[in-house]
């Protein structure tokens, strides 16, 4: 045992000892052993295939003859073929064992081999396939197409406010459904805790939110809860190729609209007509046509492109595309089309999924130098309505009334146009026929609107001023009995009257040379 020799224990607790430095001398060799009281002591090996299994020692007062040698040496014979056998037998059990550890696991690796094979493969089919999106230029549709051929489940994209902007796969709803701003951005809080893709209702869904910023959604559609480790995983790349694809977009868009940013913040501060012209032609814009300036603000989304591209589709139309540009929290549009009523607020709300914004529009300008005013006009408008009751909506510029001369940066222009609008039928009509309907108005204005002081007043008779406010209806085309118009009509028969002193609202081609060379003006009357 342990390369050394050991007594077997017996049962004779008075058998002779044996020296055993004795026994290691004879290396694996029989020969005679010495033993008190034994005249013939022999130690005879025990040995099998491997060699030297150890020794028995057989002893007599005697010396055996030649028979008993030999029925010795069987004996010995027999011992060492049983010892090898048993010796083999436990070996061989436990080889069998080792053996079938072994078994178990290499059958373990291959599985797990088969395993990583097969992950190996469906992970090198998703970067293939998303590989060849890219490689051909591929855009939203390609990728929602490949991720659905991919998974077998129904995928989709939309933008940051829940629009849809893609969708492959069977069961698209029509219509796709619109959720509210508290929920869409609860779901968008919900995903982006988690590091890939989330499991939100029916769908898992992953943000395209390369540096922070979030481009899109790209989700599956999965209302078995089919989807596996291998539908992450694609959906997880997808999202990759999705994030690349729209910041690629929006740098062409941004490199394509810097240089019309640049002219239209140019406009805006006012510049030499024919080169504004000049570039606007490259561009492929005519500024020789009517224009308005369109201003919105949608509180928390001014700095985001994917805002500015919601804008511009909004008020795309037919025509021209606008000219946009970002200015502080605001995004400021000059545009062929001016736009109906609440139009571009109602598309924008659905667009980004809250009413919470306002847009300010101008009147027209029909050249390249009235544009810096009709921005103002635009402000003058949003600012309205942002200090308004109702704070959200679209305000036309033409539509403030009294508004348009309260504030701040108004000229004697500003102020004739808006006594132009409201009183300028009567004051022809005064000019040709020699007539005092405005001045009539004004005093009834001045009398609160009682006909015995107006006409006294006045100095004619109660039934000559009747007379009177009838042909003013009838020549105005206004109604004394709304309020907003006798409002409007007041403050401009007052502007008239202290700030005009009554003229007839004629400039001579000399007092508009004066007016441009900034001159005071001078006002003249017509007829006298």
């Amino acid at each position: 045992m342990d390369d050394g020799l050991s007594r077997v224990p017996g049962h004779d607790a008075g058998a002779p000892t044996v020296d055993d430095a004795l026994m290691r001398e004879f290396g694996e060799a029989d020969g005679s052993v010495s033993l008190p009281e034994r005249s013939w002591t022999w130690a005879f090996g025990l040995r099998g295939v491997g060699g030297l299994l150890g020794y028995i020692l057989v002893s007599s007062h005697s010396e055996p003859d030649e028979q008993g040698r030999f029925l010795l040496s069987t004996l010995v014979g027999l011992t060492s073929a049983t010892l090898w056998l048993t010796a083999a037998r436990a070996a061989q059990h436990g080889n069998a064992g080792q053996l079938s550890r072994l078994r178990t696991e290499r059958d373990t690796a291959l599985r797990q081999l088969d395993t990583t094979r097969s992950e190996f493969h469906l992970h090198k089919t998703v970067h293939e396939t998303l590989a060849r999106v890219a490689a051909r230029g591929g855009g939203e549709d390609a990728i929602t197409q490949a991720l659905y051929q991919l998974t077998g489940l129904s995928a989709l994209i939309e933008d940051r406010f829940g629009n849809l902007r893609s969708w492959a796969g069977p069961d698209r709803p029509d219509p796709y459904p619109v959720r509210s701003s508290t929920d869409q951005e609860e779901m968008l809080r919900q995903v982006a805790r988690e590091a890939g893709p989330v499991k939100v209702k029916d769908r898992l869904i992953a943000l395209a939110r390369p540096r922070g910023d979030l481009l899109g959604v790209l989700a599956l559609e999965d209302p078995e809860a089919r989807a596996d480790e291998h539908t992450v995983f694609a959906l997880d790349h997808a999202q990759w190729s999705l994030a690349r694809e729209l910041v690629h977009m929006r740098e062409l868009t941004e490199v394509e609209l810097r240089p019309h940013r640049q002219l239209i913040d140019d406009l805006l501060e006012g510049t030499e007509e024919a080169s504004a012209c000049a570039r606007a032609e490259a561009y492929g814009h005519d500024l020789q046509r009517t224009h308005c300036v369109v201003v919105v603000h949608w509180p928390g989304n001014a700095a985001n492109s994917s805002f500015t591209r919601a804008v511009e589709q909004a008020t795309a139309t037919s025509a021209t595309r606008p000219l946009i540009t970002r200015r502080g929290d605001r995004t400021v549009l000059l545009t062929e089309a001016r736009p109906d009523d609440d139009a571009v607020y109602t598309a924008l709300a659905h667009e980004l999924g809250t009413p919470d914004g306002a847009i300010g529009v101008s009147t027209r300008c029909d050249s390249p130098d009235g544009i810096p005013r009709c921005y103002q006009e635009a402000l003058r408008a949003l600012e309205v309505r942002q200090n308004s009751r109702q704070r959200s909506g679209t305000t036309f510029f033409d539509d403030l009334g009294p508004y348009r001369i309260l504030g701040p940066g108004n000229d004697l222009r500003e102020l004739e146009d808006f006594v132009r609008e409201w009183l300028g039928q009567l004051i022809d009509y005064d000019a040709r026929h020699d007539t005092e309907s405005v001045e009539t108005l004004s005093r009834y204005f001045d009398c609160g609107g009682n006909y015995d002081d107006a006409a006294a007043a006045l100095t004619v008779h109660r039934s000559t001023l009747r007379y009177r406010l009838q042909r003013i209806r009838e020549i105005s085309d206004r109604d004394l009995a709304d309020v907003d118009t006798r409002l409007n009509l007041q403050v401009a028969t007052r502007v008239w009257k202290i700030i005009l002193g009554g003229a007839a609202l004629t400039r001579t081609p000399a007092a508009q040379r004066m007016l441009a060379d900034g001159v005071s003006l001078v006002w003249f009357t017509t007829g006298s």
